[in-house]
């Protein structure tokens, strides 16, 4: 529903309080050590604001000179993370642009995924975590016409895809959370994790709790952005996959599949052409976009826009339009190129758990 101009000004205030606090309490002492291999050899990788909201706060990204690691230090606490997820979803023209260009072929990858696992196994169930509104089990479906799936998700969009039918049992919930893996133990022959272990604060975690509910000989299938895309050095701040300061881990592949085996798991694919999501060129000029012309209605902003600044900020968008899809057409124009080098920005590894 429309936000009341009443409801407006009470969450404006609200943030104005948050904010008289500072936002240094929102982030945990900064580690000296990488939290996947102890490493002490570390590196500033970035350093960036929150470029698609614009909420205060500076953000850094370290990377072990070991293990190539990388991960946002010092890092969000919980309470951190609730303040710069807050307002996420609303519709305002920057973030609604950046969905759209994520949205763009999303169904034809997830397809894509679904019909990689047809070599390794004909599941009947398949739990879906960090599923949020249900999209990949809604794609899947017609791959696995006979396969039951099911989501998971901390936030009540598994629940509207459950009204929505595009999933058959809604979990809501952490997998990490004890009585969520024992009420889902051994129930799952797949469990998927698309674009979700980059959001966890312990992704070693999520992947033991994976084993879990997966049943004996059950197969785990991930998606993850890929650090080692050479757009991350190319576009730097710019490069969507980075996604500060909601993105707090960032794992090359060899890292990924080390943990996997050391879980008794056997690597039955791995593949960075198809999981490319051709958006880099215009996410980056999105999120430049939208550190031009910052949301004049943003809730943590002191004061509310003047009609004349609201106009012009809302034609001065419009007008970005066509540039933005521009841009977009030479991310799809360049993808079957891109995904065959070093520019793939994500990797897919589907494992087996041992019998």
């Amino acid at each position: 529903m429309p936000r009341t101009p009443q409801s407006i000004a009470e969450r404006r205030a609200v943030y104005a309080a948050e904010l008289a606090r500072g936002t240094d309490r929102f982030h945990e002492p900064r580690r000296q050590d990488c939290p996947w291999c102890g490493s002490r050899r570390l590196r500033t990788r970035l350093r960036t604001p929150d470029l698609v909201q614009r909420k205060p706060g500076t953000f850094v990204v370290d990377e072990c000179g070991d293990c190539a690691h990388a991960f946002q230090n010092p890092r969000l606490t919980p309470e951190g993370l609730a303040f710069y997820q807050r307002d996420f979803e609303d519709d305002t023209q920057e973030r609604l642009l950046l969905r759209q260009l994520a949205a763009r072929g999303r169904r034809g990858r997830h397809r894509l995924a679904a019909r990689a696992l047809l070599p390794h196994a004909e599941p009947e169930s398949w739990l879906d975590v960090g599923t949020g509104h249900g999209h990949f089990p809604a794609a899947a479906r017609e791959i696995h016409p006979y396969t039951a799936f099911d989501g998971l998700d901390p936030s009540r969009r598994v629940e509207k895809a459950r009204a929505a039918g595009r999933v058959e049992e809604a979990h809501r919930g952490r997998l990490t959370d004890r009585r969520v893996a024992e009420r889902l133990r051994a129930r799952y022959d797949v469990v998927s994790m698309f674009h979700h272990l980059e959001h966890t604060a312990d992704p070693r975690a999520e992947l033991r709790a994976a084993m879990t509910v997966l049943r004996p000989g059950g197969h785990l299938l991930v998606e993850v952005p890929d650090p080692e895309s050479a757009f991350g050095t190319l576009l730097g701040k710019w490069w969507v996959a980075y996604g500060q300061p909601r993105h707090l881990h960032l794992m090359p592949l060899p890292n990924l599949i080390d943990e996997l085996e050391t879980l008794d798991c056997e690597i039955v694919a791995t593949d960075s052409r198809e999981p490319h999501a051709p958006h880099d060129l215009s996410g980056a000029l999105a999120l430049a976009l939208g550190h031009a012309l910052p949301d004049p209605d943003a809730l943590w902003r002191p004061s509310p826009p003047s009609p004349l600044r609201h106009r012009l900020h809302r034609v001065l968008t419009r007008s970005a339009v066509p540039v933005l899809a521009v841009s977009s057409a030479m991310d799809h124009a360049l993808a079957p190129v891109l995904r065959r080098t070093c520019f793939s920005n994500a990797y897919r590894v589907i494992a087996r758990r041992p019998d």
